[in-house]
């Protein structure tokens, strides 16, 4: 896509990144952006700039960033995904299904978004094979009518739209906090207390811009997870966790912070040996022939109001083979019940 043919936008490296020198100041950089982009949608900016695509002054900075005059913003624009998806066959595990909404259990390892490395093969192209080529608008560019991701080593339930209506319904439920998430993880190590919270902001790393780290105070965007402590032993913990926010990698990223990782993460975990070191004999030798090859993190469960009916609808999912085969060797028998007393009860501000 050519960079837009607005005043003030210098092309440089490529037709996809161009650089603007502020003559103003005062606004947040996003809506500095949006004013000055009208054909790119503010929720694409704001999504761009969390993906690390803007630059102030070579630095990576937050939506809220005041921009000043003399600024030096450079903007790389992703290449459109929609130019190049295509429907594909892929089986899809529904939950639920009607002309607006969709509910998926999706199985660890299936990509969410097309991405560097991942062109197809995607949830996006299955959901455009599955509801037809009206999805390819529905939330606008590189939506797909998915409202919010899960990482693609993590499996469990995700809601899509399948009309414009339905997205934005659900888009500001998403915003302010009425469509409620719960997830189960098994983390490495023991928990001191029965519950808690882990309030803290999360920034990309300037390093890697892949990964997420804890934010600086005064950066970073807010980022909430409550959890609680269903089982522990043997040198592993079993956690419901429950999200007021969805970042990128939130979820891992918290528990990494207070030295709890999810266990199995290939990113923000402990390597084989540590966590081997930390289990007691029994454990260590069940887990040998179903050592996890991905993160145990699984979203169990899934709550919120039909856009159109305002039915309150809420859906559940039992571990997959996988994490059920290493819940077995930490908990057997145990682990069922805990899993159900948790996910069924009451709904507490989510």
């Amino acid at each position: 896509m050519p960079a837009p043919a607005t005043a003030g936008l210098v092309p440089i490296m490529t037709t996809n990144q161009f650089f603007i020198v502020a003559e103003d100041a005062g606004l947040r950089l996003d809506r500095w952006l949006s004013d000055r982009l009208p054909e790119r949608a503010r929720n694409q900016i704001q999504h761009d700039l969390e993906a690390g695509c803007v630059l102030v002054n070579g630095a990576l900075q937050l939506a809220r960033y005041k921009v000043r005059a003399g600024d030096r913003i450079e903007y790389s624009i992703p290449t459109p995904d929609t130019e190049r998806l295509r429907p594909e066959s892929i089986p899809l595990a529904i939950v639920h299904e009607d002309e607006q909404v969709i509910v998926i259990n999706k199985p660890a390892g299936l990509v969410v978004h097309p991405a560097p490395g991942h062109p197809g093969g995607t949830l996006a192209n299955a959901l455009l094979a599955h509801c037809g080529p009206g999805l390819a608008g529905v939330g606008g560019e590189g939506r797909w009518g998915i409202v919010h991701r899960l990482d693609g080593l993590t499996s469990g339930l995700l809601v899509a739209a399948k009309t414009q209506q339905a997205y934005l319904a659900l888009i500001d439920a998403m915003a302010e906090r009425r469509i409620g998430r719960r997830y189960l993880g098994i983390v490495s190590g023991q928990m001191g207390e029965n519950d808690g919270t882990i309030d803290r902001p999360l920034i990309r790393r300037a390093t890697d811009r892949k990964k997420i780290g804890i934010a600086r105070p005064g950066q970073g965007r807010e980022a909430r997870t409550d959890w609680r402590l269903l089982l522990q032993s043997g040198g592993l913990a079993l956690l419901g966790l429950t999200l007021h926010t969805g970042r990128t990698h939130q979820i891992r990223v918290h528990l990494q912070s207070i030295g709890r990782p999810i266990l199995g993460d290939p990113e923000y975990g402990w390597t084989r040996q540590r966590v081997a070191q930390a289990l007691n004999t029994a454990v260590k030798n069940g887990l040998g022939p179903v050592w996890p090859e991905r993160q145990m993190l699984h979203a169990a469960r899934l709550s919120f109001e039909h856009p159109l009916t305002g039915e309150p609808l809420t859906f559940f999912s039992s571990p997959p083979p996988d994490m059920a085969a290493v819940l077995d060797v930490a908990w057997p028998e145990r682990w069922p019940a805990a899993l159900e007393s948790w996910l069924t009860a009451p709904a507490e501000e989510e």
